[in-house]
């Protein structure tokens, strides 16, 4: 009696299974499921966000009296209810041509309706964030400066509300920590 040719005989050899390198997904599975070994295969690599470089201008107007500091507010879009205010301070892109020190008055201007000077530099900041699809790398110029003149309005579209705070409560309001950092370190409250 002869065996099969797969019964094992001494002339017959074993066809190997050839073992997948654990770096490559098998050529029909979808991304992210589990192979055959189940393990994940890796995921497609998703293409770079495009880096943006921003360079804006602003800071802290303190009142006439040396006593309050101009805050904006604009609603938080992430708060359910509709009704929470992030308080910054106002500040803006530099347009073409412009120095920090111009962007800076003219941005206060815009976005409160107060009239300012400069006193000094606060220092700059710098920081990353999402939009559009983009990565932002985002650098802020900040001054203290004095008010000047001006009626208190909020620029329509950009800010929803434009207030005065006591120079001691600047920090607690501010949304931003860099800004809080940026305001305790400068002691531009005190």
């Amino acid at each position: 009696m002869t065996p099969a040719p797969s019964a094992g005989s001494e002339g017959t050899k074993k066809k190997r299974r050839r073992k997948r390198p654990a770096n490559r997904a098998p050529q029909n599975s979808t991304p992210g499921a589990p192979s055959q070994d189940g393990a994940k295969a890796k995921k497609p690599k998703q293409p770079y966000a495009k880096r943006v470089d921003e360079v804006s201008a602003g800071g802290l107007v303190i009142d006439t009296s040396g006593k309050n500091g101009l805050l904006i507010g604009r609603i938080d879009h992430k708060d359910s209810t509709g009704k929470r205010i992030l308080w910054s301070l106002p500040k803006g892109h530099i347009e073409e041509g412009e120095t920090p020190e111009v962007a800076a008055m003219r941005e206060v201007a815009e976005e409160t309706g107060i009239q300012s000077s400069i006193e000094r530099s606060l220092g700059v900041i710098d920081f990353w964030f999402m939009a559009g699809g983009k990565r932002i790398h985002k650098t802020v110029h900040h001054f203290l400066f004095s008010e000047t003149g001006g009626v208190l309005t909020p620029q329509e579209s950009e800010v929803d509300e434009v207030a005065w705070f006591p120079l001691n409560e600047i920090v607690e309001k501010l949304a931003y920590p860099d800004e809080k950092k940026l305001i305790a370190r400068t002691g531009a409250t005190e």
